[in-house]
């Protein structure tokens, strides 16, 4: 699903009922990482000899000479065979029960699902829109992989959405308010288009707008005689369909990420992402990765963020209520209009016939349409490692850790011991990402905050299957915006925390960098 859009409690001027609210509750800053947790998990606390045997196995590698125990299974018992067809990424993960599997099939069947506008004689499928970015999940996640840019004008099988957000209003009675979002941003939606554009509407209704995007080459000279072009982007807002953006508007372009996995980063522990961060940089490594904190609408609590490109949602089904409602236009028990995003200003969108359903408790996504979607994007498995003994992949790995990228991308984690039968327990994985938020330079900055993350910050991508981007989507674009059109082109863009490990890759020979390539490759 797509990123999630700034809680409301974070973006809307409140009442003075709010303010008196707020002023006496816990604020995100205020709140302890030692006091983060998840409540979103059944936990089985671990015990000592469980710690020792996590920390043994998470510890930072010293011998490269050839394959690491358990490092070709990156999710552990949930890996699954890698295919080499464009459903590599679409596959149940491997240890799921019979009547899991069974649920998987079903959440498969909505994510697939093609809505339609209400009234329509499917009951069940309508209620799309009016304004919509896609008519169904697997629109803009295809084949459950990662989306991608305009590949040229009237290109109408774009992945990607903007986001745009306006400078919050500052005044002496904003005084509480001000202190619950203290590290955070102030930023609002803008008051007539939202949080997020939307290029398609129903039969009587205008589209918000039209992306456009061009592109400037950059040469960037490398070690051994090679030169890799990058292309910059600049996007723009065009065709408005509803009036001039707000003066201070900011946009924030966004390609769909990949799904595999996301059950998996959801269980690990809170605090095992916390022990990374540093914000201040207090080791003085160069890297100052912070947590993104933000309020959960289902749980009523500051939660640590760990989805969208800037982790602004704490659980994949947040994650997939906000993307019901913006991408699609449809209401779930977390996001109960029927008109999606539609803003007041918006008054014909907003009246507009919805598709709620008096069986499905008035939604036209209901708790359990909304838990078959969440268990699906949770149980996606994650193709096995390719070639993890190959000579050039374990000197491209040696690389990937000389110049510093295992920083930000750490290797491994161990997940939550859980009740019952979830298949998310207890799982050595290897994502390699931190889930913490870094500044990556200006030349990647959208100069849009969100939250906790500055316009420079981003969450570290998984980089798990990565190499079968190509297979998957058809394409090589990665990054949240999708310029890079290769892997080498993705490391090249990064600056800010990374530009010691962009630079040791650029001053590498040839040979290692197609090492390093190769490394990625397999993951």
């Amino acid at each position: 699903m797509s990123d999630a859009r700034p809680h409301p409690r974070l973006t809307q001027r409140p009442t003075l009922t709010a303010l008196v609210l707020l002023a006496a509750a816990p604020t995100l800053a205020q709140t302890p990482w030692a006091e983060l947790g998840d409540p979103h998990l059944a936990v089985i606390p671990r015990t000592a000899d469980e710690a020792a045997r996590i920390a043994a196995v998470t510890a930072p590698p010293t011998d490269f000479s050839g394959p690491w125990r358990f490092e070709e299974n990156p999710a552990g018992a949930q890996t699954v065979r890698a295919r080499a067809t464009a459903d590599a990424f679409s596959q149940p993960a491997a240890n799921l029960t019979f009547a899991q599997e069974l649920a998987f099939r079903v959440g498969n069947g909505l994510f697939r699902r093609v809505w339609a506008s209400a009234p329509a004689s499917t009951l069940a499928s309508d209620g799309l829109g009016p304004l919509y970015n896609a008519r169904s999940c697997q629109r803009c996640h295809l084949k459950d992989g990662r989306g991608h840019p305009p590949e040229g004008p009237g290109d109408s099988a774009v992945s990607m959405v903007l986001r745009i957000s306006v400078p919050a209003p500052h005044a002496p009675d904003l005084a509480a308010i001000e202190r619950y979002i203290e590290g955070t941003h102030a930023t609002a939606p803008d008051p007539v288009y939202g949080s997020q554009l939307q290029d398609f509407s129903l039969p009587g209704h205008a589209p918000e707008y039209r992306l456009a995007v061009t592109y400037e080459d950059i040469d960037v000279p490398l070690a051994g005689g090679e030169v890799a072009v990058l292309r910059r982007p600049t996007y723009e807002a065009a065709d408005l369909g509803y009036g001039p953006l707000h003066p201070g508007a900011m946009l924030s372009p966004r390609v769909a990420p990949q799904m595999i996995g996301m059950g998996l980063l959801e269980a690990i522990p809170a605090q095992d992402i916390l022990a990374w961060a540093d914000p201040e940089d207090a080791d003085g490594d160069g890297i100052s990765g912070s947590p993104q904190i933000v309020w959960s609408e289902e749980y009523d609590q500051p939660m640590l963020g760990r989805f969208g490109h800037k982790a602004g949602n704490p659980t994949v089904r947040e994650q997939s209520a906000d993307a019901f409602s913006g991408d699609i236009g449809l209401s779930t028990p977390l996001h109960p209009e029927g008109w999606g995003e539609c803003t007041e200003a918006q008054t014909d969108c907003r009246a507009a016939i919805h598709g709620g359903d008096p069986e499905q408790g008035g939604y036209e996504v209901d708790e359990t349409g909304l838990d078959l979607v969440t268990f699906y994007s949770r149980t996606l498995g994650v193709p096995a490692r390719r070639g993890v003994g190959d000579p050039q992949v374990l000197q491209g790995r040696s690389a990937f850790f000389g110049a510093g990228c295992a920083a930000c991308h750490r290797p491994n984690f161990v997940t939550h011991r859980l009740e019952g039968d979830d298949p998310a327990s207890f799982q050595l994985i290897w994502p390699y990402t931190d889930l913490l938020l870094h500044d990556m330079g200006e030349g990647l900055a959208d100069n849009r905050p969100e939250g906790r993350a500055s316009g420079r910050e981003w969450r570290t991508a998984p980089l798990w299957g990565i190499g079968l981007t190509q297979t998957v989507s058809g394409h090589s674009y990665f990054l949240h915006d999708g310029r890079a059109r290769s892997l080498l082109e993705a490391v090249l863009w990064h600056g800010g925390e990374a530009e010691a490990a962009r630079d040791a890759v650029i001053a590498m020979t040839p040979e290692d960098r197609a090492a390093l390539i190769a490394f990625l490759e397999s993951l």
